[in-house]
């Protein structure tokens, strides 16, 4: 699934194309993908002008004006979308299922397993939509740090990697860049969170951020489906430490990666470094 980085590497890609350009209209080729792609959201959207680009966690938030409403198109890419600007004549393939329709060029969403979302919220707050009003904090934002992170933990005997990618706690974190700040921080993804003293959560804290923004500067992670909106690859994937590297040697202390199964998911630690 895109998580943070992806999502945040699209909106980068997205802005000096599409900020203060007018939507003409909508194309829809499916009737849904998580929710329904309705004629309604297809007429609102048509003659809008996207006045900002925002994220929120894994959410890409159009600002739009003009017409008789103003709002947000709000869009989540699910477990395998991608975004591509592409040129007006370019011909749709079997996955993709919206167009927005500019002038010049068309933002095209990608979504083999139709688990993506389009949703429409009305006025200035975006915020008020029951997709994001439950979200929590960003790990990017200047509010997490780690005495905070240490006292959203306390008493929590959850382990604190499964807990790092409850997006009630913490939005955008998957399974990649979790693994990855577990390791640079040097912690067990099996260790209970509110077992985690308040140094390590500093510098855990340190290791969530560093590694979120190396995985931006790296153009996200391209495991499966994602790419840039230019149709480009992230690289971030070939320098993880730990992550899809089982019974390869940690490029620490030599140590074998190994994996074990957290919350339906794969974790990856090496047993040597992480305590």
């Amino acid at each position: 699934m895109p998580e943070l980085p992806e999502v945040e590497v699209s909106r980068l890609g997205l802005l000096p194309h599409l900020t203060g350009r007018t939507l003409v209209r909508a194309v829809f080729r499916a009737a849904k993908l998580r929710h329904a792609l309705t004629p309604e959201l297809a007429s609102r959207l048509a003659g809008k002008r996207i006045r900002v680009i925002l994220r929120r966690g894994k959410y890409l938030l159009f600002g739009c004006a003009g017409g008789e409403d103003e709002g947000w198109l709000i869009l989540h890419l699910g477990m395998s979308g991608s975004l591509r600007l592409v040129s007006p004549d370019a011909p749709a393939q079997k996955h993709d299922h919206v167009d927005l329709v500019f002038p010049e060029t068309i933002l095209r969403l990608r979504d083999p397993r139709r688990f993506g979302t389009l949703l429409w919220q009305e006025g200035p707050d975006v915020e008020r939509h029951p997709a994001l009003a439950a979200l929590g904090l960003e790990p990017l934002s200047p509010g997490f740090d780690g005495d905070w992170l240490y006292a959203a933990t306390r008493h929590r005997n959850t382990p604190i990697k499964p807990l790092l990618m409850d997006g009630r706690l913490l939005v955008g974190i998957g399974n990649i860049y979790a693994s990855e700040a577990l390791f640079r921080a040097g912690i067990a993804p099996a260790r209970a969170a509110g077992r985690i003293g308040l140094e390590r959560c500093r510098r855990l804290a340190g290791a969530i951020r560093a590694t979120l923004e190396a995985a931006i500067a790296a153009g996200g992670s391209s495991v499966r489906d994602y790419v840039h909106s230019d149709g480009g690859a992230g690289s971030f994937q070939v320098a993880c430490a730990v992550y899809g590297r089982a019974g390869q040697p940690c490029r620490i202390c030599g140590t074998p990666i190994r994996a074990l199964r957290q919350a339906g998911r794969t974790s990856f630690h090496c047993p040597r470094c992480q305590k």
